[in-house]
């Protein structure tokens, strides 16, 4: 699960090395068919939220993709099977517990080391979103996807931190990870004024309609991956 989780931190750290003149990416390993990414455990699909035009990317391993564009959108879809230890660690647990726990051992370890500093602002269960799921928002000091693009100030030593929430949910023995960057916060500079209250809703709102584009494998996994709607996402609460 830790090498999987490290890919996962990669991805992230990829469209940054991209501007760094770093070879070009692999080929996919899921497949893209129109505008839509087939994940290549078949486990879902989703509608790619980035376009060509606005120098939309798909870089993906066989357990996470992500999407950038050169503007807003940096998103990214991880999925791991639960092996028989997670799977306990759940029955023990209980699904809300469970899913703060892979977010703090996996998920935040991943990014911290990547990034100094990292931290979570907050987090809470949402008991009946796709039958119980968790969103984080962390905090991750130099560690935005549009650092080409955050404004020089004259300050090289100047610490810009990035904004991510993070929708976490088990579907069909799989444990989904949905993050994505609030970019507004880096490339505004000093113009940028949200407050936190918004900056969460901006991306549990980004979040929701994420999981608008996905489609998800029936279960059982025995029978053949036809795909299902996902549930309406739940409306952003009212701060």
């Amino acid at each position: 699960m830790l090498r999987f989780l490290f890919v996962f931190a990669a991805l992230f750290v990829a469209p940054v090395l991209k501007a760094q003149d770093a070879p070009p990416p692999p080929p996919l390993v899921g497949k893209i068919e129109g505008r839509t990414y087939v994940s290549p455990s078949g486990m879902f699909k989703v509608t790619i939220p980035v376009l060509p035009e606005l120098g939309g990317d798909v870089t993906d391993t066989p357990n996470v993709v992500t999407f950038q564009d050169d503007f807003n959108v940096h998103v990214s879809i991880a999925t791991f099977p639960q092996d028989a230890t997670q799977r306990w660690e759940m029955s023990t647990r209980g699904l809300k517990d469970y899913l703060t726990y892979f977010f703090a051992n996996f998920v935040l370890a991943d990014f911290k080391q990547n990034f100094e500093g990292v931290q979570i602002e907050s987090a809470k269960f949402l008991p009946t979103f796709l039958d119980g799921s968790l969103i984080a928002f962390m905090l991750v000091p130099n560690g935005s996807m549009f650092a080409n693009r955050i404004p020089n100030l004259g300050t090289s030593d100047r610490v810009t931190v990035a904004k991510r929430g993070n929708l976490l949910f088990v579907r069909n023995g799989h444990i989904f990870v949905i993050s994505t960057e609030l970019a507004e916060r880096a490339i505004e500079g000093k113009a940028y004024s949200k407050t936190t209250a918004q900056e969460d809703e901006i991306l549990q709102q980004r979040l929701d309609e994420i999981i608008g584009k996905m489609q998800f494998a029936k279960a059982p996994a025995s029978v053949p991956a036809a795909l299902a709607p996902a549930p309406t996402p739940a409306p952003t609460p009212k701060k």
